[in-house]
């Protein structure tokens, strides 16, 4: 590898990791986000990205379908750097990707038929009626075949969530990312979606990546949670491993404290001096 962090390896690779990041580094300014991060995504598990907030879990899933490109360190998919890839094949990566949006991100002018039906029509040249039998299928596995004429408007949270899984679903991508799928949800609707993201990993044999806040859910789904903090990976493992283990970090997050290494207040000048208009030493 080079002093960039650049490797080369041969596309199609079929070890067990689909995706390995290596000594990934970046910074938006003068803050660092990650500085030598590595982790590993293996085929057909579910894997989780946990931290505090701010620590980039959303930057890491744009770094990884290549939305941002890091400032040193490698990113492989499959086998396949991903900063070496041209436009089209980028574009074909990412048709192997399907995306779960925070909040759902349902086209609001668009049926609930329609918003699963987008990403057929943008992509393929399926006739309506396969495109017919896909949508249903895909609704018809979240349970919501009988709302395809509804409106997002009409919709529940937990409803539009799942109309957002059949939209991310309807190209039988390989990967399929989760961010922060159960914000905002009630404790039914949570439970529905986390049981349909271990279903539609194993019915389907797809991998999956979550980031969540939400240790219990994650707990109760996830084959492999990385607690990422301060730039790298603090801890990884199984939930129970991380339950379990020993770092005052991984304890604080894990069980909610409130004290602990993440402290409350963010980094700021002397409080008096600051309140008085003074300039700190």
């Amino acid at each position: 590898m080079d002093a960039g962090g650049r490797g080369d390896r041969a596309l199609g690779n079929n070890s067990e990791n689909l995706i390995e990041i290596v000594d990934l580094k970046y910074s938006r300014g003068s803050r660092v986000i990650f500085e030598g991060l590595n982790l590993t995504i293996k085929r057909g598990e579910v894997s989780a990205f946990m931290g505090p907030s701010g620590t980039g879990k959303t930057t890491l899933l744009r770094l990884i379908t290549r939305q941002l490109v890091p400032q040193h360190g490698v990113i492989y998919f499959d086998g396949l750097d991903i900063a070496t890839l041209n436009q089209r094949q980028l574009y074909e990566m990412r048709q192997r990707f399907g995306m779960l949006f925070q909040n759902g991100a349902l086209l609001t002018d668009l049926s609930v038929f329609e918003n699963v039906a987008f990403p057929l029509r943008e992509h393929t040249k399926l006739t309506n009626r396969l495109i017919r039998h896909i949508v249903l299928t895909k609704l018809h596995a979240v349970g919501l075949r009988g709302a395809a004429d509804m409106m997002p408007a009409e919709l529940s949270g937990g409803m539009a969530r799942r109309v957002a899984l059949a939209r991310a679903m309807v190209m039988d991508p390989e990967v399929l990312i989760y961010d922060e799928p159960f914000v905002g949800l009630d404790p039914i609707s949570m439970g529905v979606i986390v049981r349909l993201v271990r279903r539609m990993n194993d019915v389907l044999g797809i991998t999956s990546i979550v980031v969540s806040h939400d240790v219990a859910e994650v707990s109760t789904v996830a084959d492999r949670s990385y607690l990422i903090s301060d730039g790298k990976v603090a801890a990884s493992g199984s939930p129970d491993e991380l339950s379990a283990a020993n770092s005052e970090l991984v304890r604080q997050f894990m069980h909610g404290m409130a004290d602990g290494p993440v402290a409350f207040h963010f980094e700021a000048p002397n409080y008096a001096e600051q309140l008085l208009g003074r300039d700190s030493e």
